[in-house]
């Protein structure tokens, strides 16, 4: 009866109740292949970046039902376990086989009885059934055993055999395994001796001797060798030349390659101050009347010179991007070791050349006919000239105590043309008052007293009554650009001594320049009566040879490390200040002030020391006294050509 009876529905309490044309709408539902439950912006550490990234691929799969299977393959091992298995129990004993038709007769009867009582039934049924036979047990057994007895036992029916519905095969592949090999060697152990003997000073010398004698005869051997050798073939009759390879350092055949692209590195690192050195002018100019501005463009810093604060600075007069720089100190009681950098505009990473010298470097100078060679000027009083062509560490020639050095700082060294033997030469002048003539004669350097600078013409009374005269120091000075021996010297006094070579005994002129000492003078390159000069009195004058007081005076409220003329404008120069400022005067425009006051170094401590100006580009470059070098463009305004 309760199979019978129609189940109601239930509802639940909070089941929308809809009409008959709600309920029939169609409502579409799109199912896609991402998850709408996934959580979104999910981040995570990522160390090979080393920042926090979004993670972009997550897993979109949703599990809605799993089902584990129990089905065995008939040819593994647990298919045949359970098939020996199911056919141990088919098989059974005698008695089990008279006792067997019994017991299926009565399942037989149990059965009908039951589908009599109930068509519906299930297995419950049937094991009500079995009860029921046990009662009638008698009479089933002799009607089964009669039964027995006339018919035959039924056919097997063939196993029917299950397609395989999942297309399993079982297949199974197998590597082959090497066989491994052991070797073994034995070996003699090697042959040794048993050495001793005594060693002397006089033993180390004759070996140091042998050694370079062998030397010297493998340089002639090889300077024998010829480099190509010819042979002649007899069959053929042709000349077969052998050119012997020549050996050299493995570095070497990649430096060049190595330079270019180390430069080709720089240019893309620095591509947008390329950029602004070669196209880049400040439209701004039009709008600032006569002003101008110092664009900054690269700078030149090296670890080994963080210390030591720039004393000098030369443009080479062939390769207009090189330049030299000095390193040593101004501050007398902090004088350690000085550099020699030479840097390219190229590369301003890292040096072309590197020198390194036990004392500051307080001065150098390019010679104008052979530009590989550099005069320098130490802070110990000595003077060297480094040779860029020979890959050597220390200079090629250097004075020394015998050859008549200085004993004060060298402060300005310029090369000179040669002389009438075509040997080089060049002047230095130092704070000992010497002006030295140095000529390189046959390797050597010689050295010749110009003039000696005298102190106001005054003597100093010595110990027990001596009468000891007293020299000027020496700080700067200048070659005449048309007349050979006519040059300037600055002194520690402020004066300024007009001096030829020809006479060593005394002065063609003297001027009351300044009230400290003269730092930088300078003859304009175009007009050859003109000089400049600047001192730590906090001025700059201008002044013509031929006239005692000066043309102009700028006062620049601090002291002036130094000056330069430009090589474009006979009007035109520049000074820096010690408060890290660089001042660009342009006298046909403003006579009165500068067109350009900028700070060049942020920092408070640092001094700004030398500036000069390139000889082709619209650049200038100025030192500090941390050993930076800053390179800034000029603007249009500044570098306007004279009609």
């Amino acid at each position: 009866d309760d199979w019978s009876t129609a189940r109601a529905g239930v509802r639940s309490p909070d089941q929308l109740e809809l009409t008959e044309v709600e309920l029939k709408k169609e409502i579409t539902r799109t199912l896609t292949a991402k998850n709408p439950h996934i959580p979104r912006d999910i981040v995570r550490y990522n160390f090979k970046e080393r920042a926090y990234k979004i993670v972009d691929d997550m897993d979109q799969t949703a599990i809605h039902f799993t089902l584990n299977g129990n089905l065995v393959p008939k040819d593994s091992d647990e298919g045949r376990r359970q098939s020996i298995k199911s056919s141990s129990e088919a098989e059974k004993t005698p008695v089990e086989e008279e006792n067997a038709p019994v017991e299926a007769s009565a399942e037989t009867t149990e059965e009908a009885e039951v589908k009599d009582e109930e068509p519906t039934g299930d297995a419950e049924a049937a094991e009500e059934g079995e009860g029921e036979a046990e009662a009638e047990g008698a009479e089933t057994a002799e009607e089964a055993e009669t039964a027995e007895a006339e018919e035959p036992p039924p056919p097997k029916a063939p196993e029917k055999k299950l397609a395989n519905q999942f297309n399993f095969i079982e297949r199974g592949t197998t590597t082959y395994h090497n066989p491994l090999r052991d070797k073994g060697y034995q070996t003699d152990p090697a042959p040794y001796e048993t050495f001793s003997a005594n060693v002397n000073q006089w033993y180390i010398y004759d070996a140091y001797m042998e050694e370079l004698e062998r030397m010297e005869k493998a340089k002639e051997k090889e300077k024998a060798k010829p480099q190509a050798v010819k042979k002649e073939d007899k069959k053929t009759g042709r000349k077969l030349s052998y050119v012997e390879p020549q050996h050299s350092d493995s570095l070497s055949k990649v430096a060049r390659a190595a330079k270019i692209a180390e430069r080709m590195v720089n240019l893309n690192t620095f591509d947008d101050i390329a950029q602004d050195f070669k196209y880049f002018e400040d439209a701004s100019d039009e709008f600032r009347g006569q002003e101008g501005t110092l664009l900054p463009l690269w700078k030149f810093r090296y670890e080994k010179t963080k210390k030591l604060a720039v004393t000098a600075i030369s443009w080479n007069p062939k390769y207009k991007d090189l330049f030299a720089v000095g390193y040593g100190s101004y501050d007398f009681m902090k004088q350690g070791h000085g550099m020699l950098l030479l840097y390219t505009l190229k590369n301003p990473s890292f040096p072309e050349y590197s020198f390194s010298s036990e004392s500051g470097v307080m001065c150098l100078d390019f010679h104008s006919d052979h530009p590989y060679l550099l005069a320098v000027g130490f802070y110990d009083g000595n003077v060297a000239i480094y040779n860029l062509k020979k890959p050597a560490s220390q200079p090629s020639y250097k004075s020394s105590a015998k050859s008549g050095k200085h004993t004060e700082p060298v402060w300005q060294v310029k090369w000179q043309k040669d002389d009438m033997d075509n040997n080089s030469n060049f002047f230095s002048v130092s704070s000992d008052g010497r002006i030295v003539s140095w000529t390189l004669v046959k390797n050597e350097l010689v050295h010749m007293d110009v003039i000696k600078l005298s102190g106001d013409g005054t003597t100093m009374q010595g110990p027990g009554g001596l009468q000891l005269q007293t020299l000027g120091s020496g700080t700067s000075f200048d070659f005449h650009k048309k007349i050979d021996y006519l040059f300037l010297v600055g002194t520690e006094e402020g004066k300024i001594y007009k001096c030829s070579k020809n006479y060593s005994s005394q002065f063609l002129d003297v001027f009351d320049a300044h009230h400290m000492a003269v730092d930088s003078i300078s003859w304009n390159p175009f007009h050859l009566k003109v000089f400049i000069s600047c001192s730590s009195d906090w001025t700059v004058k201008i002044w013509d040879h031929t006239i005692k007081t000066p043309m102009f005076v700028y006062d620049l409220s601090t002291a002036v490390g130094d000056v330069a003329w430009s090589f474009y404008s006979s009007t035109v120069f520049a000074a820096v200040t010690i408060d890290g400022q660089a001042h660009v005067f342009d006298l046909n425009v403003n006579k009165l002030e500068p067109l350009c006051t900028q700070l060049v170094v942020t920092r408070k401590k640092n001094k700004t020391t030398h500036i000069q100006f390139n000889p082709v580009y619209p650049i200038i470059i100025v030192g500090d006294e941390l050993g930076l070098i800053t390179c800034l463009k000029l603007s249009p305004n500044l570098r306007k050509m004279p009609k």
